[in-house]
């Protein structure tokens, strides 16, 4: 697990030290609920949840393990868990898109407003979002492809997005009751969840807390307090376990602790509920599994995405070797390169996977992902810097960018780096509506546009880089993926 480290772990800024290679985070005590808080943001847009889904979830889940008097030890898995429980959920937003020939977001948003278990439900669930601006025959068309995939695809789908949550957070080195509890997030207490159908007693307690708490936080945000204990009710012997939603019930004249579920600073709630004692800090070897863990969930939203994240970091640290980049701010750079697409989970599969090129409307949507990922990062205190960088990587030197629209000198020089290398990867893998292109296309588009888009200096690293190592093709990769999606449909 991450370690509370000595405050020598972050070199500060050092005296002398060129301004453009000072480091981008520059604090010695980032807590590790801090971070993982404010990336849970990053879960709830995939699942198309409103900005604080995980963080309520998790106040819920914490108030039934203060009733259930849990053991510390537990306390402390069941905290990741309900702020992690997600971590999976990128991994169907392709399909989900595809089968639905809709918003991905909009589809998994209303999925959690009904008995998925219930057939009548699950047929008018998929008459409302299926093809939202088709006939009746190409939503009839899509309604039968669907049940034709059968319960066996279904169980499937959630199979993967459950394990591969529970492996990720393995990755960040949290307890197996944790990577336990979001492998069961879906499994019901009658026996007819998933992926395993367990029943009963055999769901671990923190899946069965967490299935609880994040069900009523869907129908506490959207409709109140009534409605979410009413569903919990509803569901009691069947999804949830009958004990917990008694507890749950002693709950309803906490007029205080639901408040707090509305307050405007949820980090603020959600550190006051971190278990006492396991307080966490963040050292250098837990950023870079931070950092590389959320890299494998932005990567997964789309085949044709897929190890883009870590592939740029990759450049982005061969191009600042070059003018010889600390190994400090190396380090940080590959952590922003990892992190710097986090937005693109808020974009739709419908344009992200779009066989055509987009609209302008839809191009709208793309052009939105920086200021994504920057309002997400900036959440940590200590990643000021490193979320400007992130947000920054589509600026131009001539002002043409986006979000911000700035110019030259408003563009630090560690920008115009991770700028160049997401361009350059970006170009040499393949997109729906275009090839990959190879090394010496690359080169001559970036030659063209530099001094205007990309920095000069900058794409001659890149260019040394490259004639060094030589830029290897993720090609085969990507489209392993994409074969893999359509394997499934």
């Amino acid at each position: 697990m991450p370690t509370c480290l000595s405050s020598d772990v972050f070199v500060q800024p050092a005296a002398g030290v060129p301004a453009k290679f000072q480091r981008l985070i520059v604090t010695p005590n980032i807590r590790f609920s801090e971070i993982i808080s404010a990336l849970s943001v990053a879960l709830d847009i995939t699942q198309g949840h409103p900005q604080g889904h995980c963080i309520r979830t998790a106040l819920i889940g914490m108030r039934l393990a203060d009733v259930l008097r849990l053991p510390p030890p537990d306390c402390s898995a069941l905290f990741y868990a309900l702020l992690l429980k997600d971590l999976g959920c990128s991994s169907n937003a392709a399909k989900m898109a595809y089968l639905f020939g809709a918003d991905d977001h909009l589809v998994k948003r209303a999925a959690r407003m009904i008995d998925w278990t219930n057939a009548g439900q699950c047929l008018k669930h998929c008459w409302n979002n299926c093809v939202p601006e088709g006939s009746p025959l190409e939503k009839l068309l899509k309604i039968a492809a669907i049940v034709k995939q059968g319960p066996a695809s279904s169980r499937g789908v959630i199979k993967t997005r459950c394990e591969r949550g529970a492996n990720i957070a393995r990755m960040l080195q949290l307890p197996e009751a944790t990577a336990t509890a979001i492998l069961d997030l879906d499994e019901h207490w009658n026996g007819r969840g998933n992926p395993h159908g367990l029943k009963g007693e055999r769901i671990s307690l923190l899946g069965r807390v967490c299935c609880l708490a994040q069900t009523v936080e869907v129908f506490f945000t959207a409709y109140g307090l009534e409605a979410a204990l009413d569903v919990a009710c509803q569901r009691r012997g069947e999804w949830f376990d009958p004990d917990l939603v008694d507890l749950l019930l002693t709950l309803r004249r906490e007029s205080i602790f639901w408040e707090r579920l509305l307050s405007a600073n949820l980090f603020a709630e959600i550190s006051r509920v971190e278990p006492e004692g396991a307080v966490l800090l963040a050292d250098d070897d837990c950023l870079d599994r931070v950092a590389e863990a959320f890299a494998l969930v932005v990567d997964a939203k789309s085949p044709w995405t897929y190890q883009h994240s870590t592939r740029v970091a990759e450049i982005a640290v061969g191009v600042a070797r070059q003018f010889g980049c600390p190994v400090d701010l190396e380090r940080d750079l590959r952590r922003t390169a990892l992190l710097h697409d986090i937005g693109k989970l808020g974009v739709s599969n419908l344009i992200l996977d779009k066989r055509g090129k987009p609209t302008d409307v839809e191009y709208a949507q793309i052009r939105k992902h920086p200021e994504y990922s920057q309002r997400i990062l900036e959440q940590v205190a200590a990643f000021g810097t490193l979320a400007e960088v992130a947000g920054a990587h589509h600026e131009r030197l001539d002002g043409r960018g986006y979000h911000r629209g700035v110019s030259a000198g408003e563009i630090p020089w560690v920008t115009r780096v991770l700028t160049v290398a997401d361009v350059c990867e970006a170009m040499s893998a393949a997109r729906p509506y275009r090839d990959a292109m190879p090394w010496d296309q690359i080169r001559q588009i970036l030659a063209n546009d530099a001094g205007r888009g990309v920095d000069p200096d900058c794409l001659h690293a890149l260019e040394r880089w490259q004639d060094r190592h030589e830029l290897a093709s993720r090609l085969e990769a990507q489209l392993s993926e994409v074969d893999r999606l359509l394997s499934e449909l």
